[in-house]
């Protein structure tokens, strides 16, 4: 494998992600993240820095959801090293953990896709 190539970076990724749900779960103890779903964690190609996003079933409320990020974020020093056991790496990459509107702004333009077929066509000016 070539230096950059970026095949480490995606293994390690999916890793995470496979593990970071429930290792937040399990570490922290808290009900509130039962519907803890990890939507998308990037790598830097240098295996330096690890992008989490997340969301949250059942938590409509954006408070709540910036509650549970802030939480995730202030346990990310407990959670690295059990996230990165039994991955050879060098040092132990920093974390960023982001609420991911993505699936939000995916539904609202579905939303307004739909209303914008379903609007009545205006008739054409009869001359």
């Amino acid at each position: 494998m070539t230096k950059g190539d970026g095949r480490r970076a995606l293994r390690v990724a999916e890793l995470i992600r496979a593990r970071f749900a429930e290792a937040a779960r399990r570490r922290l103890d808290d009900p509130r993240l039962a519907g803890l779903v990890v939507s998308r964690v990037h790598v830097s190609d240098d295996l330096s820095v690890v992008d989490v996003g997340v969301r949250f079933l059942g938590v409509d409320v954006p408070d709540e959801r910036r509650r549970l990020v802030d939480r995730l974020r202030r346990a990310l020093p407990a959670l690295r090293r059990s996230l990165v056991s039994g991955i050879e790496l060098r040092r132990v990459p920093s974390f960023r953990v982001h609420y991911d509107e993505g699936e939000d702004a995916r539904e609202r333009v579905e939303t307004l896709l739909h209303e914008i077929a379903n609007d009545p066509k205006p008739e054409p000016d009869a001359k």
